[in-house]
Protein backbone atom coordinates (compact mmCIF):
# COMPACT_ATOMS: atom_id res chain seq x y z
CA UNK A 1 0.00 0.00 0.00
CA UNK A 2 1.42 3.45 -0.95
CA UNK A 3 2.31 5.76 1.88
CA UNK A 4 0.30 8.89 2.51
CA UNK A 5 1.96 12.22 1.72
CA UNK A 6 2.46 12.91 5.42
CA UNK A 7 4.05 9.53 6.08
CA UNK A 8 6.26 10.04 3.03
CA UNK A 9 7.35 13.38 4.46
CA UNK A 10 8.10 11.82 7.84
CA UNK A 11 9.97 8.92 6.26
CA UNK A 12 12.03 11.34 4.19
CA UNK A 13 12.94 13.28 7.32
CA UNK A 14 13.92 10.10 9.16
CA UNK A 15 16.09 8.84 6.28
CA UNK A 16 17.69 12.24 5.61
CA UNK A 17 18.47 12.77 9.30
CA UNK A 18 19.80 9.25 9.81
CA UNK A 19 22.01 9.57 6.72
CA UNK A 20 23.41 12.78 8.15
CA UNK A 21 23.85 11.71 11.78
CA UNK A 22 23.77 7.88 12.08
CA UNK A 23 21.67 8.49 15.22
CA UNK A 24 18.13 7.01 15.67
CA UNK A 25 15.52 9.70 15.01
CA UNK A 26 13.09 10.46 17.82
CA UNK A 27 9.49 11.43 17.03
CA UNK A 28 9.96 14.44 19.31
CA UNK A 29 12.82 15.70 17.09
CA UNK A 30 10.66 15.29 13.96
CA UNK A 31 7.82 17.22 15.60
CA UNK A 32 9.99 20.06 16.96
CA UNK A 33 12.45 20.56 14.12
CA UNK A 34 10.21 20.25 11.06
CA UNK A 35 7.07 22.17 10.24
CA UNK A 36 4.67 19.32 9.46
CA UNK A 37 1.67 21.22 10.86
CA UNK A 38 0.41 18.24 12.87
CA UNK A 39 0.60 17.33 16.54
CA UNK A 40 3.40 15.37 18.17
CA UNK A 41 0.92 12.59 18.88
CA UNK A 42 0.05 12.30 15.20
CA UNK A 43 3.73 12.06 14.29
CA UNK A 44 4.26 9.37 16.94
CA UNK A 45 1.34 7.40 15.52
CA UNK A 46 2.66 7.75 11.96
CA UNK A 47 6.12 6.54 13.01
CA UNK A 48 4.47 3.61 14.80
CA UNK A 49 2.66 2.80 11.54
CA UNK A 50 5.95 3.04 9.62
CA UNK A 51 7.48 0.59 12.10
CA UNK A 52 4.55 -1.80 11.71
CA UNK A 53 4.91 -1.61 7.93
CA UNK A 54 8.68 -2.29 8.33
CA UNK A 55 9.92 1.03 6.97
CA UNK A 56 11.65 1.78 10.27
CA UNK A 57 12.83 -0.25 13.23
CA UNK A 58 13.09 0.66 16.91
CA UNK A 59 14.73 -1.17 19.80
CA UNK A 60 11.61 -0.39 21.89
CA UNK A 61 8.44 1.69 21.56
CA UNK A 62 9.95 4.94 22.83
CA UNK A 63 13.27 4.56 21.02
CA UNK A 64 14.29 6.54 17.96
CA UNK A 65 13.57 5.25 14.45
CA UNK A 66 16.18 3.71 12.15
CA UNK A 67 15.41 3.23 8.43
CA UNK A 68 15.22 -0.36 7.15
CA UNK A 69 16.28 -1.69 3.75
CA UNK A 70 12.64 -1.22 2.70
CA UNK A 71 12.79 2.45 3.69
CA UNK A 72 15.98 3.07 1.73
CA UNK A 73 14.47 1.36 -1.33
CA UNK A 74 11.35 3.53 -1.06
CA UNK A 75 13.56 6.57 -0.54
CA UNK A 76 15.60 5.87 -3.67
CA UNK A 77 12.63 5.08 -5.90
CA UNK A 78 9.91 7.41 -4.64
CA UNK A 79 11.32 10.35 -2.75
CA UNK A 80 13.25 13.50 -3.56
CA UNK A 81 16.98 12.78 -3.63
CA UNK A 82 18.89 15.88 -2.62
CA UNK A 83 22.55 16.87 -2.70
CA UNK A 84 23.37 17.18 -6.36
CA UNK A 85 26.94 17.83 -7.43
CA UNK A 86 27.82 21.50 -7.18
CA UNK A 87 29.09 23.38 -10.22
CA UNK A 88 32.45 23.59 -8.49
CA UNK A 89 32.61 19.81 -8.09
CA UNK A 90 31.51 19.26 -11.70
CA UNK A 91 34.22 21.60 -12.92
CA UNK A 92 36.78 19.86 -10.70
CA UNK A 93 35.97 16.57 -12.45
CA UNK A 94 36.20 18.17 -15.89
CA UNK A 95 39.55 19.78 -15.13
CA UNK A 96 40.84 16.50 -13.71
CA UNK A 97 40.20 14.66 -16.97
CA UNK A 98 41.43 17.53 -19.14
CA UNK A 99 44.76 17.76 -17.31
CA UNK A 100 45.42 14.02 -17.12
CA UNK A 101 47.67 12.60 -19.82
CA UNK A 102 48.98 9.13 -20.49
CA UNK A 103 47.29 5.77 -20.10
CA UNK A 104 43.58 5.56 -19.41
CA UNK A 105 44.30 3.64 -16.18
CA UNK A 106 45.93 6.78 -14.78
CA UNK A 107 42.89 9.00 -15.15
CA UNK A 108 40.62 6.22 -13.89
CA UNK A 109 42.66 6.04 -10.68
CA UNK A 110 42.58 9.81 -10.28
CA UNK A 111 38.82 9.92 -10.85
CA UNK A 112 38.28 7.12 -8.30
CA UNK A 113 40.37 8.93 -5.71
CA UNK A 114 38.61 12.25 -6.26
CA UNK A 115 35.12 10.70 -6.20
CA UNK A 116 35.91 8.77 -3.00
CA UNK A 117 36.71 12.02 -1.20
CA UNK A 118 33.53 13.69 -2.50
CA UNK A 119 31.21 10.87 -1.36
CA UNK A 120 33.39 9.81 1.64
CA UNK A 121 33.09 6.13 0.79
CA UNK A 122 34.80 3.44 -1.26
CA UNK A 123 34.80 3.80 -5.05
CA UNK A 124 35.43 1.09 -7.63
CA UNK A 125 36.16 1.81 -11.29
CA UNK A 126 37.08 -0.64 -14.01
CA UNK A 127 39.01 0.35 -17.10
CA UNK A 128 36.97 -0.03 -20.30
CA UNK A 129 36.50 -3.57 -21.62
CA UNK A 130 36.07 -3.83 -25.37
CA UNK A 131 33.52 -6.11 -26.95
CA UNK A 132 36.35 -7.00 -29.32
CA UNK A 133 39.76 -5.38 -29.20
CA UNK A 134 41.33 -3.82 -32.28
CA UNK A 135 44.97 -3.00 -32.86
CA UNK A 136 45.87 0.70 -32.94
CA UNK A 137 49.66 0.91 -32.91
CA UNK A 138 52.85 -0.31 -31.28
CA UNK A 139 56.05 1.34 -30.12
CA UNK A 140 59.30 -0.61 -29.84
CA UNK A 141 62.00 0.65 -27.50
CA UNK A 142 65.51 -0.80 -27.45
CA UNK A 143 66.59 -1.80 -23.93
CA UNK A 144 69.75 -3.79 -24.72
CA UNK A 145 71.37 -5.20 -27.85
CA UNK A 146 69.06 -8.23 -27.87
CA UNK A 147 66.12 -6.91 -25.83
CA UNK A 148 63.30 -4.46 -26.58
CA UNK A 149 60.11 -3.25 -24.93
CA UNK A 150 56.90 -3.71 -26.91
CA UNK A 151 54.18 -1.17 -26.07
CA UNK A 152 50.87 -1.96 -27.76
CA UNK A 153 47.90 0.38 -27.82
CA UNK A 154 44.43 -0.85 -28.74
CA UNK A 155 41.65 1.31 -30.12
CA UNK A 156 39.55 0.54 -27.05
CA UNK A 157 41.82 2.44 -24.64
CA UNK A 158 43.92 -0.54 -23.60
CA UNK A 159 47.69 -0.52 -23.34
CA UNK A 160 49.81 -3.69 -23.15
CA UNK A 161 53.54 -4.08 -22.57
CA UNK A 162 55.93 -6.97 -23.10
CA UNK A 163 59.69 -7.52 -23.01
CA UNK A 164 60.95 -9.11 -26.24
CA UNK A 165 64.17 -11.06 -26.74
CA UNK A 166 65.82 -11.43 -30.14
CA UNK A 167 68.39 -13.91 -31.40
CA UNK A 168 70.47 -11.16 -32.99
CA UNK A 169 71.34 -7.57 -32.16
CA UNK A 170 68.71 -5.03 -33.10
CA UNK A 171 69.04 -1.23 -33.12
CA UNK A 172 66.48 1.43 -32.26
CA UNK A 173 66.34 2.51 -35.91
CA UNK A 174 65.50 -1.05 -36.94
CA UNK A 175 62.79 -1.21 -34.29
CA UNK A 176 61.25 2.04 -35.54
CA UNK A 177 61.21 0.65 -39.09
CA UNK A 178 59.49 -2.54 -37.90
CA UNK A 179 56.90 -0.69 -35.83
CA UNK A 180 56.08 1.68 -38.71
CA UNK A 181 55.54 -1.27 -41.05
CA UNK A 182 53.38 -3.21 -38.59
CA UNK A 183 51.33 -0.12 -37.73
CA UNK A 184 50.59 0.58 -41.38
CA UNK A 185 49.54 -3.03 -42.08
CA UNK A 186 47.46 -3.92 -39.02
CA UNK A 187 45.83 -0.66 -37.86
CA UNK A 188 42.19 -1.24 -36.94
CA UNK A 189 42.33 -5.05 -37.14
CA UNK A 190 41.22 -7.64 -34.59
CA UNK A 191 43.56 -10.38 -33.44
CA UNK A 192 41.83 -12.86 -35.75
CA UNK A 193 42.13 -10.52 -38.73
CA UNK A 194 45.84 -10.01 -38.06
CA UNK A 195 46.38 -13.78 -37.85
CA UNK A 196 44.61 -14.30 -41.17
CA UNK A 197 46.39 -11.44 -42.94
CA UNK A 198 48.86 -12.69 -45.53
CA UNK A 199 51.82 -10.37 -45.80
CA UNK A 200 55.58 -10.77 -46.27
CA UNK A 201 57.32 -10.42 -42.90
CA UNK A 202 60.88 -10.84 -41.68
CA UNK A 203 61.50 -13.30 -38.82
CA UNK A 204 61.63 -10.43 -36.30
CA UNK A 205 58.39 -8.97 -37.69
CA UNK A 206 56.74 -12.39 -37.50
CA UNK A 207 57.84 -12.77 -33.88
CA UNK A 208 56.42 -9.37 -32.94
CA UNK A 209 53.18 -10.06 -34.83
CA UNK A 210 52.73 -13.31 -32.89
CA UNK A 211 53.09 -11.43 -29.62
CA UNK A 212 50.53 -8.87 -30.77
CA UNK A 213 48.01 -11.58 -31.66
CA UNK A 214 48.51 -13.35 -28.33
CA UNK A 215 48.11 -10.11 -26.35
CA UNK A 216 44.89 -9.16 -28.16
CA UNK A 217 43.41 -12.65 -27.77
CA UNK A 218 44.22 -12.65 -24.06
CA UNK A 219 42.40 -9.35 -23.65
CA UNK A 220 39.41 -10.68 -25.60
CA UNK A 221 39.20 -13.71 -23.29
CA UNK A 222 39.11 -11.64 -20.11
CA UNK A 223 35.49 -11.40 -18.91
CA UNK A 224 36.03 -8.02 -17.29
CA UNK A 225 38.81 -5.85 -15.99
CA UNK A 226 39.62 -5.99 -12.29
CA UNK A 227 38.34 -2.83 -10.62
CA UNK A 228 40.50 -0.15 -9.09
CA UNK A 229 39.30 0.32 -5.48
CA UNK A 230 39.86 3.62 -3.69
CA UNK A 231 38.58 5.14 -0.44
CA UNK A 232 38.14 1.94 1.59
CA UNK A 233 39.54 3.77 4.63
CA UNK A 234 36.88 6.46 4.21
CA UNK A 235 34.11 3.87 4.24
CA UNK A 236 35.55 2.04 7.26
CA UNK A 237 35.72 5.32 9.20
CA UNK A 238 31.89 5.47 9.25
CA UNK A 239 30.18 4.73 12.61
CA UNK A 240 28.65 1.51 11.24
CA UNK A 241 32.05 -0.14 11.11
CA UNK A 242 33.04 0.15 14.76
CA UNK A 243 32.30 -3.59 15.20
CA UNK A 244 35.58 -5.39 14.52
CA UNK A 245 33.86 -8.60 13.35
CA UNK A 246 32.05 -6.75 10.60
CA UNK A 247 35.27 -5.14 9.41
CA UNK A 248 37.08 -8.49 9.42
CA UNK A 249 34.35 -10.15 7.33
CA UNK A 250 34.36 -7.30 4.85
CA UNK A 251 38.15 -7.20 4.51
CA UNK A 252 38.28 -10.97 4.04
CA UNK A 253 35.82 -10.63 1.16
CA UNK A 254 37.70 -7.75 -0.46
CA UNK A 255 40.97 -9.67 -0.27
CA UNK A 256 39.51 -12.36 -2.52
CA UNK A 257 40.59 -11.79 -6.11
CA UNK A 258 37.11 -12.47 -7.49
CA UNK A 259 34.92 -10.66 -4.94
CA UNK A 260 33.85 -8.09 -7.51
CA UNK A 261 32.59 -10.55 -10.15
CA UNK A 262 29.22 -11.07 -8.42
CA UNK A 263 28.81 -7.31 -8.27
CA UNK A 264 29.82 -6.57 -11.84
CA UNK A 265 27.60 -9.07 -13.66
CA UNK A 266 25.86 -7.86 -16.82
CA UNK A 267 22.47 -8.38 -15.15
CA UNK A 268 23.36 -5.98 -12.36
CA UNK A 269 25.18 -3.22 -14.21
CA UNK A 270 23.27 -3.00 -17.50
CA UNK A 271 20.56 -0.42 -18.01
CA UNK A 272 21.66 2.71 -16.18
CA UNK A 273 22.42 3.33 -12.52
CA UNK A 274 21.66 0.39 -10.23
CA UNK A 275 21.22 0.71 -6.47
CA UNK A 276 21.68 -2.49 -4.45
CA UNK A 277 20.67 -2.14 -0.81
CA UNK A 278 21.52 -4.36 2.13
CA UNK A 279 20.22 -7.90 1.75
CA UNK A 280 19.76 -7.39 -1.99
CA UNK A 281 23.50 -8.17 -2.09
CA UNK A 282 24.30 -11.87 -2.57
CA UNK A 283 27.45 -11.85 -0.43
CA UNK A 284 26.62 -11.90 3.28
CA UNK A 285 29.60 -9.66 4.05
CA UNK A 286 28.05 -6.95 1.85
CA UNK A 287 24.56 -7.09 3.35
CA UNK A 288 25.16 -4.16 5.68
CA UNK A 289 26.23 -2.06 2.68
CA UNK A 290 24.71 -0.36 -0.32
CA UNK A 291 26.23 -0.39 -3.81
CA UNK A 292 25.49 2.21 -6.47
CA UNK A 293 26.86 1.14 -9.86
CA UNK A 294 26.69 2.31 -13.48
CA UNK A 295 28.28 1.50 -16.80
CA UNK A 296 30.17 4.05 -18.84
CA UNK A 297 31.66 3.80 -22.31
CA UNK A 298 30.85 3.77 -26.01
CA UNK A 299 27.86 1.70 -27.11
CA UNK A 300 28.87 -1.34 -29.14
CA UNK A 301 32.59 -0.72 -28.63
CA UNK A 302 33.78 -0.67 -25.03
CA UNK A 303 32.39 -0.27 -21.55
CA UNK A 304 33.60 0.07 -17.99
CA UNK A 305 31.95 0.32 -14.59
CA UNK A 306 31.96 3.01 -11.93
CA UNK A 307 30.43 2.46 -8.52
CA UNK A 308 30.37 3.47 -4.86
CA UNK A 309 30.26 1.14 -1.85
CA UNK A 310 29.17 2.41 1.54
CA UNK A 311 26.89 1.85 4.54
CA UNK A 312 23.16 1.57 3.94
CA UNK A 313 22.75 5.17 5.15
CA UNK A 314 24.99 6.31 2.30
CA UNK A 315 24.06 9.71 0.86
CA UNK A 316 22.07 8.30 -2.06
CA UNK A 317 21.32 11.67 -3.64
CA UNK A 318 24.96 12.76 -3.67
CA UNK A 319 26.25 9.39 -4.87
CA UNK A 320 23.62 8.81 -7.57
CA UNK A 321 24.02 12.32 -8.96
CA UNK A 322 27.83 12.00 -8.84
CA UNK A 323 27.84 8.67 -10.67
CA UNK A 324 25.31 9.91 -13.23
CA UNK A 325 27.46 12.95 -14.01
CA UNK A 326 30.75 11.10 -13.94
CA UNK A 327 29.66 8.13 -16.07
CA UNK A 328 28.55 10.59 -18.77
CA UNK A 329 31.82 12.51 -18.48
CA UNK A 330 33.91 9.33 -18.68
CA UNK A 331 31.94 8.19 -21.73
CA UNK A 332 32.63 11.45 -23.53
CA UNK A 333 36.31 11.35 -22.53
CA UNK A 334 36.64 7.80 -23.87
CA UNK A 335 35.86 9.06 -27.37
CA UNK A 336 39.42 10.39 -27.52
CA UNK A 337 40.79 6.86 -27.06
CA UNK A 338 38.44 4.95 -29.39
Amino acid sequence: MPLTKRKEAILQIIVDEYIATAIPIASKAVAHNFNLKVSSATIRNDIADLAEEEYVKRSHLSAGAIPTDKAYRYYVESLNLRNKLSWQEQNEFRRLLEKTTGEIEQWIQLVATFLAHIVHNAVLVTSPKALQYRFKHIDLVALQDFVALLIMVLNEAKVGKKILSFTEKITQDELVTISNKINSIYAGMTGKEIAEKEVGLTPNEQQITSYIIDMIENEDRNESNKPYLEGLHLMLSQPEFTASEQIVNLLELLEENKWWKNILTNEIISGGIKVIIGKENEDEALQDLSLIISEYGIAGKAKGVIGVIGPKRINYGKVINSIDFLSSLLSRSMAEYI
